[in-house]
């Protein structure tokens, strides 16, 4: 479980991104963290990580505080904890395989990295989690050869092949056309439920998290406004986390994608 304590952050020119965030994450969760910009999602992901550090607060994973770790204990926990970028993060010369067993960097000796010679059990596990994503006729492909979609399937198993505790993704389809975005949002959700694994997903698109989450929590002004079931997001809550707006459309939208998945 993943639990932040009055967690703060204050960047040096005086902006407070986070303002005293309080959160638990059960085990098989996945949330989706939903916001206008500026509101303080992608800072709490990189929080949780300490890609940025905190200002005050405190972030647990199971029992371990996170926030009170040198940096040896650092590189070990983060080893439990999968990042999925926005903009896919690959090495764009490597092939889709050596992509993916980049995520085992932090278990292999220097040596082993150094070389990319990853033990057989790990380009086992490799080689699984391509096939599970739909990629295995790819793995000798070099990553700029792929398109967003495919290059996105990378990044997850990249992140799945740490056997992760928990899935920070950070605008997952912010970079792709609808239907890949769909495609994308549920294969994430469909293997966090595979490997009862928790995530917390930032993604911009409402109507998407509505159609595919478990529960949603609202950032403004780095404070959570809402914290609910997907179905609780009512044209006054999403007027509350980001203004005035047409929010009818937006459910009416929602309602119309589910019922044309559900047939």
């Amino acid at each position: 479980m993943l639990r932040l304590v009055e967690l703060d952050k204050t960047y040096p020119t005086g902006d407070k991104a986070l303002k005293s965030v309080d959160l638990e994450v059960p085990q098989g969760q996945v949330l989706a963290l939903i916001g206008p910009s500026g509101a303080g999602k992608s800072t709490l992901i990189r929080c949780i990580n300490r890609l940025v550090e905190p200002t005050s607060g405190s972030v647990f994973l199971g029992d371990v505080d996170l926030t009170k770790l040198g940096s040896g204990a650092l590189r070990r926990e983060r080893r439990r904890m999968g990042m999925i970028f926005q903009e896919y993060a690959l090495v764009e010369r490597l092939t889709v395989m050596e992509n993916v067993l980049s995520g085992r960097l932090g278990y292999v000796g220097f040596w082993r990295s150094f070389t990319r010679r990853f033990p057989q059990s790990d380009v086992d596990e490799a080689f699984r989690l391509l096939d599970r994503v739909g990629l295995l006729e790819m793995a000798d492909k070099r990553a700029d050869e792929l398109s967003g979609g495919q290059r996105q399937r990378v990044g997850i198993c990249r992140a799945l092949i740490q056997n992760p505790a928990l899935l920070l993704v950070d605008e997952p389809t912010a970079s792709l056309d609808p239907k890949t975005s769909r495609q994308i949002m549920r294969l994430i959700c469909e293997l966090c439920a595979e490997r009862d694994l928790a995530a917390i997903i930032n993604i911009h698109d409402v109507a998407l998290a509505q159609m595919f989450v478990q529960r949603v929590v609202g950032l403004r002004f780095g404070a959570i406004e809402f914290d609910g079931p997907p179905d609780a997001l009512t044209p006054d809550v999403l007027t509350r986390i980001y203004g005035e707006e047409d929010w009818e459309a937006t459910i009416e939208k929602v309602e119309d994608e589910d019922e044309m998945v559900t047939a």
